[in-house]
């Protein structure tokens, strides 16, 4: 199998508005042809500022971003075949949806007869193909994100750059596109790069999420192993659920550590970035490997039963341990033996699940 080809690259790219404070930092970053990049982050992360230098619309106070080995830094939005699709969706309402998406071929002289077979081919991409008569004001949100997305493809663009297109959408349509992204990008093996705030979201639909916050991308990697082996205590909280303890390093033992909590309780677990012995620390482990054990024994600790939360496919259980913040559990519906509220019972954390940071 041949290595993934890069299609752009950033290089030492870095943003300022203000000359002081830097909104993306030391920006090292490769995008491979066809994948489906997230770039995941709470606001202020730097991680829609990445996206407007991508597009054009931002400049790099520092670096430089090429496209193919070929430098774009200074190459106006208009020249750079990107596809966008925005939050808003951006329609113009007095045009109809046959229009709206025509407009980028307009811009580029595309002679009238092409269009309509590219206007067609791309209403059918996005399974609109009998609505190109209607004007944006008749279609429904879902639709209407449609159609911004037939435009941002209708003229073959070598990338697709979304900016959080499904934040309007009430959940369970959300979810729904959400999948119809996902295969779209299969059918088509475009590239898209696609911003967004909502973890679930990026691991739906991603190949590789890039992690920002504070300006910095803190991990890239794919969903699996974003989730499973997060790279420090940020990505760790923002991705996904975790349990968090506190607790002081006893001993390590090369890639292992063992921790001690406040009621002395001792805990084997992934050293993830080499804290040292005495060093205080959080040990952060995903609520769905933790388990209700029958008895004391070798990575457990004892809880008492706070409350039992029905999620519809799955329990959480909200528990107390001494000296820490609330744990919970996620347990299986079919679960067999739960402790009552008020009950005290023992919680065994697998050690290669338990991870450790500085």
């Amino acid at each position: 199998m041949s290595a993934p080809k890069t299609l752009v690259s950033f290089t030492g790219v870095e943003k300022t508005y203000d000359g002081k404070n830097l909104v993306v930092r030391d920006l090292n970053l490769n995008i491979q042809q066809g994948e489906f990049l997230s770039l995941l982050g709470p606001s202020g992360s730097g991680k829609t500022t990445t996206l407007m230098m991508l597009a054009g619309f931002e400049s790099p106070t520092a670096g430089e971003i090429s496209l193919s080995g070929v430098p774009i830094t200074r190459t106006p939005p208009h020249k750079r075949n990107f596809g966008m699709v925005f939050q808003d969706y951006a329609l113009f309402p007095h045009m109809t949806v046959a229009d709206n998406i025509a407009y980028p071929l307009t811009v580029r002289k595309v002679p009238a007869s092409e269009q309509a077979t590219k206007v067609k081919r791309a209403l059918d991409m996005v399974q609109l193909g009998a609505m190109g008569d209607r004007f944006p004001g008749q279609l429904s949100g879902g639709q209407r994100q449609r159609v911004a997305l037939a435009r941002a493809l209708v003229f073959d663009p070598q990338l697709v750059l979304m900016d959080e297109p499904l934040g309007a959408l009430d959940k369970q349509l959300r979810e729904h596109m959400q999948i119809e992204l996902k295969e779209l990008h299969r059918r088509l093996g475009v590239t898209f790069v696609y911003v967004t705030h909502d973890q679930s979201e990026a691991l739906t639909m991603s190949d590789r999420v890039a992690v920002f916050h504070d300006g910095l991308i803190q991990q890239i990697d794919g969903v699996e192993t974003l989730y499973e082996t997060p790279a420090n205590r940020f990505v760790a909280g923002f991705v996904g659920d975790s349990t968090v303890l506190d607790g002081q390093i006893e001993a390590v033992n090369g890639n292992a550590c063992t921790l001690r909590l406040p009621n002395g309780v001792q805990l084997q677990g992934v050293n993830v970035n080499q804290a040292k012995v005495g060093e205080t620390v959080q040990c952060g482990v995903r609520p769905e490997r933790l388990q209700v054990a029958e008895s004391p024994g070798a990575n457990t600790f004892e809880a008492r039963m706070l409350d039992l939360i029905y999620f519809g496919d799955h329990l959480r259980v909200r528990c107390e341990v001494a000296g820490q913040e609330p744990a919970t559990i996620k347990m299986a519906l079919a679960h067999a033996a739960l402790p009552q509220p008020g009950q005290t019972f023992q919680v065994y954390a697998p050690p290669e699940h338990l991870r450790v940071y500085r």
